[in-house]
């Protein structure tokens, strides 16, 4: 295997192409250079600089025959002209040219039926160790005969021309579904090298494999049943799917194929490590280790990690190989999917603790990804504050959100698995006035959900909420009844039905701009 390429092809010229180099290298070189430092266990510490999350008004779609009539154009999905795109790329191609860069050769999706191979092109060694901890890894006979399906381009010190090259300030990520790139530029937050793929892969399984794809976290019980996990940040989707009763097969981005197969899109975890303790995310904590990429952490004297300093950034992150985790799924695929939990920290604390939804109410509740803001969490925020992004991932979604919603409710009729709507945030009151759930009774009701003990919704075991027309049941074990009924939890009925009012028509005002794509069965699952 050569350890120097060209790639002239690309119009990277005469660059030192280092080719699939280790982590092991990749991190010396770091240090070497002065891009990063060490921790006092060995793990690699990174800063990413300008930008420490993604730059969302900043990613773009290119507007050609493949993409024009099937995005959901819009301020998620921007598009962005051909002809622009090409001057970019050769700009930025012209800059890489004559530098060292490093390359890597990986692959997306665990089922080798929907396998996407990927060169990543990077600046920064680093960018490339992170790109060698998601993706998947080929082996040294797959590398031989490898052939790239899409390009990834990532520049961080290239800085576009907003006036010039017709992008809205000097940092971009443009998605070229024609010319099979992603391309990158003046940023070098890493989480746009695997989100960019993964959209590429939204949109590419349901238009040309008929497979839907999710950006949630998934894993396997004893017996081989498959559960999945919505949330939004903050929701507790990490931590919930990380069971040490069941394996571990994605925490992130999955597919769920025809045959009823659910894999994993990468080959790697990239997860928040603000607050992060051994106590509250064991699997997380023991991960960090040599081998793993810390991002905008700030280090303590004697070289450990600060986990509470978020002086940089809240959002301190860490990618690592899923071999870091000890319980996977190996290969990461699941079978017989059985179980999905829509995950919602409901700061108003109204929401029961968990509820049953009908394919109506699943692809309403899956379109408006609810989750809620709390005081604090930015500027100007004193109380609650609804918080939606479609298919709990909405950046990531090029097709319209009804798309991927409909192919839930036929995976629903299909297979019969049920859909659960958790909340992980307050019980008893609002945030302010109430607490947050006690996550040993959700623990205690995902289980007794995936363990069938919740009853049956046709032997009066449920009851539904007169707000939102969910169905609670009515036990739990492990769980006081009361716990489950929000309403009883308050002890302010007046109080309680102004609040859950308020909530509902915030789901009705922001579903408004869906109405005229959605059909009848979803319109039906809206709040009554």
């Amino acid at each position: 295997m050569p350890s120097v390429i060209s790639l002239e092809y690309l119009g990277i010229n005469k660059a030192k192409a280092q080719y699939q180099l280790s982590p092991e290298e990749l991190q010396a070189i770091t240090i070497e250079k002065g891009l990063g430092v060490e921790t006092n266990n060995g793990t690699l510490a990174i800063n990413t600089g300008e930008f420490t999350g993604r730059s969302p008004k900043d990613r773009f779609i290119v507007k050609d025959d493949v993409t024009k009539d099937k995005v959901w154009w819009g301020s998620i999905n921007i598009p962005f002209e051909s002809d622009a795109f090409d001057k970019l790329y050769d700009k930025v191609t012209a800059y890489l040219s004559e530098k060292e860069v490093y390359v890597r050769d990986a692959y997306a999706c665990a089922d080798p039926s929907y396998k996407m191979n990927i060169r990543v092109i990077t600046d920064y060694p680093w960018s490339n160790m992170f790109a060698y901890n998601m993706f998947l890894r080929p082996t040294n006979e797959e590398l031989e005969s490898f052939e790239a399906d899409w390009t990834v381009i990532n520049a961080p010190e290239f800085k576009a021309d907003p006036a010039v090259d017709g992008t809205r300030q000097h940092n971009f990520a443009i998605l070229n579904f024609t010319k099979k790139i992603a391309l990158i530029g003046g940023t070098g937050y890493t989480g746009e090298i695997k989100k960019g793929i993964f959209s590429a892969l939204n949109f590419i399984l349901p238009v040309e494999k008929e497979t839907f794809p999710m950006h949630c976290s998934a894993n396997v019980g004893k017996e081989g049943d498959t559960a999945i996990f919505f949330g939004l940040s903050g929701t507790g989707k990490t931590t919930l799917s990380a069971d040490p009763d069941r394996k571990l097969i994605g925490d992130d981005e999955h597919g769920w194929t025809p045959e009823n197969t659910v894999f994993n899109f990468e080959g790697g975890c990239y997860a928040k490590v603000i607050d992060l303790s051994e106590e509250k995310e064991p699997e997380i904590f023991h991960a960090i280790k040599k081998g793993a990429i810390l991002e905008n952490v700030i280090l303590k004297s004697d070289g450990s990690v600060d986990f509470e300093d978020t002086s940089i950034t809240q959002n301190t992150r860490v990618s690592y190989p899923i071999e870091h985790i000890e319980n996977i799924q190996i290969p990461s695929i699941g079978e017989n999917p059985k179980n999905i939990f829509f995950l919602t920290a409901d700061a108003f604390g109204v929401l029961p603790p968990i509820s049953k939804l009908t394919p109506g109410q699943a692809a309403y509740h899956f379109i408006s990804g609810y989750t809620a803001k709390v005081a604090g969490t930015e500027e100007g925020i004193n109380e609650p504050v609804p918080s939606f992004s479609a298919c709990f991932g909405a950046p990531f979604m090029p097709l319209h959100p009804t798309v991927y919603a409909e192919m839930l409710i036929a995976k629903m009729k299909e297979t019969g698995v049920n859909v659960w709507l958790v909340n992980t945030g307050w019980t008893g009151g609002p945030y302010g006035v109430g607490h947050r759930m006690k996550l040993k009774y959700t623990r205690a009701m995902i289980t007794a959900a995936m363990n069938g003990d919740l009853g049956d919704i046709n032997d009066r075991d449920y009851r539904i909420h007169s707000v939102f027309g969910v169905a609670l049941p009515n036990s739990c074990p492990n769980v006081p009844d009361e716990v489950l009924s929000p309403r009883q939890t308050w002890n302010n009925d007046e109080g309680y039905y102004k609040k859950a009012h308020q909530l509902a028509d915030a789901f009705k005002e922001n579903f408004k701009k869906f109405e005229d794509y959605a059909n009848n069965e979803i319109l039906a699952g809206a709040p009554r």
